[in-house]
């Protein structure tokens, strides 16, 4: 694969730009792109460093870059399905903080700025390491940066999932596309502005603030598709955009046995009301253009779709169109489709099945859009459930035994109790849970929380201490099966801090053990049962997604 000047030096900055030993991991640097090769048996982990600096972000500059109105906002007119228009509200912030990323040397910290701006991120390169299961660097694949990039802090995005025939693993990130109305192609490179909440080239809210991710004269409106990146055994990676999720992100992505992606994400960082999203053009294309999608490998859309095939709908009483279905986990088992929603006040946090089961979604837009989206029996099914359960990564054992990752809720507690600074939801609930499937109904068996140490806070080198985090429970997983009847699944923590966005705090890639047939919480069999710390980030790190490495042997 052919390395860009750009991310060649990105690769070697995040050595050389930095005191002496901010960078924890110094072996991620060892990796060479050139020749690369994933080993048999062994683990990818997705990584992104903040490149950064005081200048990527002037204090008192209008954020997002480009939004016109200030504080108050700006009223647009947008077009109703009825011939007439609906005024809008477009408000702007205001950076509090430069770009410089937290440190011990000045109070500082550009993720400060996400208290003013709710739609705040800065684009980041990504990195795929080879690791051992014990957590030694095999070598590092660093991710072209003129091709695609992700979003630091977005904790959401850069899962891995493995092919189902384990040929390939696939990640989603943004790639530039031709700005709303305009004729330019926003750039795709890192330290620019909000692109993981600017519109698709197909998708273009004109209430989304996010006008311009970079410097122009004129203003450029900003789009980015949602695109995955697929990569085999060698390194070698191809590029599909996408137009759904405009306005957000997109999460993850699988390559089913049928060839074709199945993907998770959101949409809609825009200002419609929820009465707007359905009296206005602009909002029915956003409800029809996130949650689950399906796209065609290789396909290359226009400016304006296809590339959307949303799969099914999800509307609750009440609810803004479009954010019930703000998937974030998926998975697919037996040929069978799987998602899991756990953030967001809309809708039920919960897993869900998507499509019949034994049969992967596809067909028309018209067939995609009445495949049912089903809550599994026994999991979370009331609203409550947005404030009780946080469900992410979900891996299969066999067809009775389900492992969720929670992430917990992310509230602080402070001052610490007892040194903890998670609430009691947290520590009660999040980690790795466990069902089984008895007699129809999925039940929980236990949750897997020791080792994780939830709400404990843990040093990092040259990272400010008042904001050191603490694992809040778990995101992304990976598992497979041992000899012995036990199963080792492989984690990135989610985490708690006082940090103004806790998505940008350094985390880590854990893994537990637990036997298949158990059904009650191991005891007295040593590390059975035990979270183990596989890999931590350094400052300016965050993991992101785990999977078994491509053309390995089967890790199911």
């Amino acid at each position: 694969m052919k390395i860009s000047p750009i991310t060649a030096a990105l690769f070697a900055a995040t050595t050389f730009l930095l005191p002496a030993g901010l960078i924890a991991q110094d072996d991620h640097q060892n990796g060479d792109p050139h020749g690369f090769e994933f080993q048999p048996d062994s683990l990818v982990l997705s990584r992104s460093v903040y490149v950064g600096t005081a200048s990527t972000v002037t204090i008192g500059e209008t954020l997002p870059l480009g939004c016109q109105g200030g504080l108050t906002g700006l009223t647009v007119n947008v077009p109703t399905t009825t011939g007439g228009t609906t005024p809008v509200t477009v408000p702007c912030g205001i950076a509090t903080d430069n770009g410089e990323y937290a440190n011990v040397f000045d109070t500082h910290n550009v993720f400060n700025n996400a208290n003013s701006d709710g739609s705040f991120g800065i684009t980041s390169p990504i990195f795929l390491d080879n690791l051992t299961t014990d957590g030694r660097l095999l070598g590092t694949l660093p991710v072209p940066t003129d091709q695609i990039v992700t979003s630091f802090s977005s904790k959401s995005e850069l899962a891995l999932n493995r092919s189902i025939d384990g040929r390939s693993i696939t990640f989603m990130g943004y790639r530039g596309g031709i700005g709303c109305g305009g004729s330019t192609v926003s750039p795709t490179a890192p330290n620019l502005l909000d692109v993981s909440a600017s519109n698709t080239p197909g998708v273009c809210d004109p209430t989304n603030p996010v006008i311009t991710t970079f410097i122009s004269n004129p203003v450029v409106p900003a789009a980015y598709y949602r695109a995955v990146a697929e990569v085999d055994d060698d390194g070698h990676i191809s590029f599909t955009d996408g137009n759904a999720y405009s306005g957000d992100n997109g999460r993850a992505a699988i390559k089913g046995a049928n060839g074709l992606y199945y993907m998770v994400g959101n949409d809609n960082s825009g200002n419609l009301s929820k009465k707007q999203m359905s009296t206005t053009q602009d909002g029915i294309n956003l409800a029809n253009a996130t949650g689950s999608e399906l796209l065609y490998p290789g396909l290359t859309p226009p400016p304006i779709p296809p590339n959307i095939e949303m799969i099914g709908r999800l509307l609750f009483s009440g609810d803004k169109p479009g954010k019930d279905t703000n998937f974030r986990g998926l998975t697919i088992f037996n040929n069978t489709l799987y998602v899991s929603k756990g953030s967001g006040s809309n809708g039920i946090n919960t897993v869900y099945q998507v499509g019949s089961a034994g049969t992967l979604p596809t067909g028309s837009a018209a067939d995609l859009a009445t495949v049912p989206i089903t809550i599994l029996p026994g999991f979370p099914n009331t609203a409550a459930s947005t404030s009780t359960a946080f469900p992410f990564g979900i891996w299969f054992a066999d067809a009775n035994t389900l492992y969720v990752c929670d992430e917990g809720d992310g509230a602080l507690v402070t001052p610490a109790v007892n040194g903890n600074i998670a609430d009691a939801q947290s520590q009660a609930t999040a980690g790795l849970q466990k069902y089984r499937l008895i007699n129809g109904t999925w039940v929980l068996q236990y949750i897997l929380q020791d080792g994780l140490n939830i709400g404990v806070p843990y040093n990092i080198p040259w990272y400010p201490s008042p904001i050191n985090p603490a694992t809040g429970g778990c995101r992304n997983i990976a598992g497979r099966h041992n000899p012995d009847g036990t199963v080792t699944i492989f984690a990135i923590t989610s985490t708690i801090s006082a940090n103004g966005d806790t998505g940008a705090d350094p985390n880590k890639l854990v893994k537990v053990t637990d036997r298949v047939s158990d059904t009650t919480l191991p005891t007295g069999h040593g590390l059975l049962g035990r979270f183990k710390t596989v890999r931590n980030a350094g400052a300016r790190e965050v993991f992101r997604g785990v999977a078994f490495a491509p053309g390995d042997s089967d890790g199911r």
